[in-house]
C-alpha cells in the first residue's frame, strides 16, 4: 500500500465489565503504557490514552491495512490479560464506542483524554458516554443502555446512524 494515504483519527471509549471499578489506580498508567505497545507491536498508533478506574478512552491513529474491531479486539484482549498478570481479576464490557475526529481537533480531543479525572470529579462514566453519543449524532437504545450495554456492537440490530437533526437530546 505504498500509495494509500489516510488520516483515520478514532476516539475510542470502552468500560470494564459492568462498569465496575477494576483498574487500580497504580496501574493505569502502567496499563496506558502498555497498550501503546500494544500499537507499536500492531503498526498503529495511540496518540492519547486516558481514563478511570472503570473505562479507558484512546485515540487511535487507524492505519489502512487495520480494521478498528481488529485493533480494539487485539487491545482489550493483550490488557486484560496483562492485567491478570498482575493480581486483578478482570474483564472489559463487551464492546466500544467510536468517535471519529478531525485532524483539526485532535490536540483538544487528546486534552480530554489526558483530563479524564478532572472529568469525572463532574459527571459519571455514564453521563460522558451518553453526551458523546450525542454529540456524535449516534442514535441508541436508553434501555439498552441503561441495563450497561456501552457498545453500540452489542445493540447493532436497534442502533442506526441518524441525521443530527433526529437524535434526541
Amino acid at each position: 500500500m505504498s500509495h494509500t494515504h489516510a488520516a483515520n483519527f478514532v476516539h475510542c471509549v470502552f468500560s470494564t465489565k459492568e462498569r465496575r471499578a477494576l483498574i487500580p489506580a497504580e496501574l493505569q498508567d502502567r496499563l496506558y503504557v502498555y497498550l501503546l505497545g500494544i500499537a507499536n507491536n500492531l503498526n498503529f498508533t495511540i496518540l492519547a490514552a486516558g481514563g478511570t478506574s472503570n473505562h479507558v478512552h484512546l485515540l487511535i491513529g487507524l492505519p489502512p491495512a487495520l480494521s478498528l474491531a481488529e485493533v480494539v479486539q487485539k487491545l482489550k484482549a493483550n490488557s486484560s490479560r496483562w492485567l491478570g498478570e498482575n493480581g486483578v481479576q478482570f474483564e472489559w464490557q463487551k464492546g466500544y464506542g467510536a468517535f471519529s475526529v478531525s485532524p483539526s481537533l485532535l490536540s483538544t480531543v487528546q486534552a480530554y483524554i489526558r483530563n479524564q479525572a478532572e472529568h469525572h470529579r463532574k459527571r459519571s462514566f455514564e453521563e460522558e458516554f451518553l453526551a458523546l453519543l450525542k454529540k456524535s449524532g449516534v442514535a441508541y437504545d436508553a434501555e439498552l443502555f441503561a441495563a450497561g450495554v456501552t457498545s453500540l456492537r452489542d445493540s447493532a440490530p436497534s442502533v442506526k446512524r441518524l441525521p443530527r437533526t433526529y437524535v434526541q437530546g
